[in-house]
C-alpha cells in the first residue's frame, strides 16, 4: 500500500522523488512546504496552499477551475517548454484518474506501473 500523504495535490506522486528524504519529506508530511519554496522565496506551494488551505480540497482534481493560472504556471524552471506543456498533461490526467477512481485505488495503480 502507497503512503497518501505522498500524493501531492498537483498530481504527482512523492514516492520516487530524488528529493524525498533529506531534501523533502513529502508534500502531506510538510504540508505543502518543499525544498523548492525556499528557493522561490515563498512559504508554501502555491497549489497545495489553495486546495488544502483555501478550498480544502483533497487534490487539484477536484477543483472545478482544473487546469487553473496556478497550475499551469506553475513548474520546473529546469525544464523545457515541451516538457512543461507533457508535465501540465500528464499531472491534468492523473488528477481527473485519481478524482475518478479515488486516491487509494490510484496509489495501487501507480504501483502496478513500477
Amino acid at each position: 500500500m502507497s503512503d497518501e500523504k505522498l500524493a501531492a495535490v498537483c498530481g504527482l506522486y512523492c514516492g520516487p522523488c530524488e528529493y524525498l528524504g533529506e531534501q523533502c519529506g513529502g508534500c502531506g508530511y510538510i504540508e505543502g512546504k518543499p525544498f523548492w519554496t525556499s528557493e522561490m522565496r515563498i512559504e508554501t506551494c502555491p497549489l497545495y496552499d489553495c486546495c488544502i488551505n483555501k478550498k480544502q480540497l483533497e487534490h487539484c482534481g477536484l477543483c472545478d477551475e482544473l487546469p487553473c493560472e496556478t497550475f499551469l504556471s506553475l513548474s520546473d524552471p529546469a525544464l523545457s517548454p515541451e516538457e512543461v506543456e507533457k508535465s501540465i498533461r500528464v499531472r491534468r490526467d492523473e488528477l481527473l484518474k485519481r478524482k475518478e477512481i479515488g486516491t487509494e485505488r490510484w496509489l495501487e495503480s501507480l504501483q502496478q506501473q513500477r
